[in-house]
C-alpha cells in the first residue's frame, strides 16, 4: 500500500507532542514524513528538520503549505502540533490547498476560531482529524459499542475525571509555559488542555451532547492566569446527569484519566491509567472484567488491536489507531471514495464542540457557577 506523504508543522526536537505524532504515524507504516516547518523560528526548524532527515524543511507553515501545494510529490497531509493558538491559521492555509489535516487537540484557543476554522474545513475538499486519542483504546472503543447496543441500559449518570499533578508548583519550562498563557492556550488551563480529553470521552463514549453546565473554575497556583482545577456539573442530552473533574494540582495524580457510565440496566468503568481492562457491571450481579483481546471482547475493540491479551497496549496505540483511521479515509479519498465506515477518529465539529465546553465553563465560573447552555 502506498504511504501517505506526510508534512508536520511544529514539534520540534523539544516538543514532547511532536515525537509521539511521529511514533504514532509510523507504527502501522502508513505514512512518511517528507516534509515540516517544526519550529517559531528558522534555525530550530532548519536544525529539527535535519537531525530528522527531512527532504523539505521550510521557515514557515504558510511557505511550507503554498509549495507542497505546487510540488507533484508534495504533502497529502499535514499534522499540527504546534501551541493552541497556532492551530487555526496553520490549519487555514493547508485547507485551502486541499492538504488533509490532522490537528492536536484543542481544536483552537478561542471560540471565534473555532468557528471559523470549522467553516474553512467545510469548504475545503481536504479531511480534517483531531487527535483526541483516547479515543482510540481498544476497550474504549467496547464500551461505546456496549453503550450503543443497549447493554447497560439507557443512561442516567456520567462521571469523568482527569487529574495530574506536574503544575502543582509554578513551572518554567516549556510545556508549562504555554500551557499556562492564556494567550497562546486559551481562556482555559486545565479544562482546555486535559478538560477537554474527559469531555470528548464522555461524548464519544455514550453519544451524548452536552446541553448544559456548571462550572467552578480555579486557579490554585499563586499568579497563575488560567484554571488549574475545575469541577463541573453536566446536564445530557435526553436527560442524563454528569460530573467532570480536571485538575493539574492534585499531586499523586499522573494521568489518571477515569470514566463511569451508569444505566438503567448496568455500568461500565474504565481508567486509561491500566486501559486494557473494561469493567461491566450488569444490576444485581457480579462485576466482570473484560479484557482487550480477551472473553468478552467485541468486534470494535478487536478491529484497534494489535497484539494477544495480557500484553500491554496503550498511549502510542492509540495514537496510532486514530493516525490509521484518518490513512484509511485518506486513501479512500484519494480514489475518490468515502471513508470507511468503522473511522471512528473525532473530526473538527468535534474539536468545535471541545471549544464550546471550555467557553462554557469559564462563563460558567465567571458567573458565580451559574448554570449555562452549551
Amino acid at each position: 500500500m502506498e504511504r501517505i506523504r506526510l508534512g508536520m508543522v511544529g514539534g520540534g526536537n523539544d516538543a514532547f507532542i511532536g515525537a509521539v505524532h511521529r511514533i504514532a504515524s509510523r507504527i502501522d507504516d502508513r505514512y512518511e514524513l517528507v516534509a515540516g516547518a517544526l519550529s517559531s523560528t528558522p534555525e530550530k526548524s532548519q536544525a529539527s528538520g535535519k537531525a530528522l532527515g527531512l527532504p523539505r524543511i521550510y521557515e514557515d507553515f504558510k511557505q511550507m503549505a503554498i509549495r507542497e501545494a505546487r510540488l507533484k510529490t508534495g504533502i497529502e497531509a499535514v499534522s499540527i502540533v504546534t501551541p493552541n493558538h497556532v492551530h487555526y491559521a496553520a490549519a487555514r492555509e493547508f485547507l485551502k490547498r486541499g492538504i488533509h489535516v490532522i490537528c492536536d487537540k484543542p481544536l483552537t484557543s478561542t471560540l471565534a476560531d473555532a468557528k471559523k476554522l470549522v467553516k474553512a474545513a467545510e469548504s475545503s475538499d481536504a479531511l480534517f482529524i483531531l487527535t483526541h486519542n483516547y479515543t482510540g483504546y481498544p476497550m474504549v472503543r467496547q464500551a461505546r459499542e456496549m453503550v450503543a447496543k443497549g447493554e447497560i441500559g439507557k443512561i442516567r449518570v456520567v462521571q469523568v475525571e482527569y487529574p495530574q499533578d506536574w503544575l502543582s508548583v509554578e513551572q518554567d519550562f516549556k510545556q508549562a509555559e504555554w500551557r499556562t498563557d492564556p494567550e497562546r492556550s486559551g481562556a482555559g488551563g486545565s479544562t482546555g488542555d486535559i478538560g477537554t480529553h474527559a469531555h470528548n470521552l464522555a461524548r464519544f463514549i455514550t453519544g451524548l451532547e452536552v446541553e448544559s453546565l456548571a462550572a467552578d473554575l480555579d486557579a490554585f497556583v499563586p499568579g497563575r492566569r488560567v484554571d488549574d482545577n475545575g469541577h463541573v456539573m453536566l446536564r445530557f442530552e435526553g436527560g442524563a446527569k454528569g460530573m467532570l473533574w480536571c485538575s493539574q494540582v492534585a499531586p499523586g495524580n499522573e494521568n489518571a484519566l477515569r470514566i463511569r457510565v451508569y444505566g438503567e440496566t448496568g455500568g461500565l468503568e474504565w481508567a486509561q491509567e491500566d486501559p486494557n481492562y473494561l469493567w461491566h457491571t450488569p444490576f444485581g450481579e457480579p462485576k466482570r472484567l473484560i479484557t482487550r483481546n480477551g472473553s468478552g471482547a467485541g468486534e470494535a475493540a478487536a478491529r484497534v488491536s494489535r497484539i494477544p491479551p495480557g500484553h500491554p497496549e496503550g498511549y502510542l496505540e492509540g495514537f496510532a489507531n486514530i493516525y490509521s483511521e484518518a490513512a484509511d479515509a485518506i486513501t479512500a479519498h484519494r480514489d475518490g471514495e468515502k471513508a470507511p465506515p468503522d473511522a471512528h477518529f473525532p473530526t473538527v465539529k468535534d474539536g468545535l464542540r471541545g471549544v464550546e465546553f471550555v467557553d462554557a465553563c469559564v462563563r460558567s465560573s465567571n458567573r458565580n457557577s451559574a448554570w449555562v447552555k452549551v
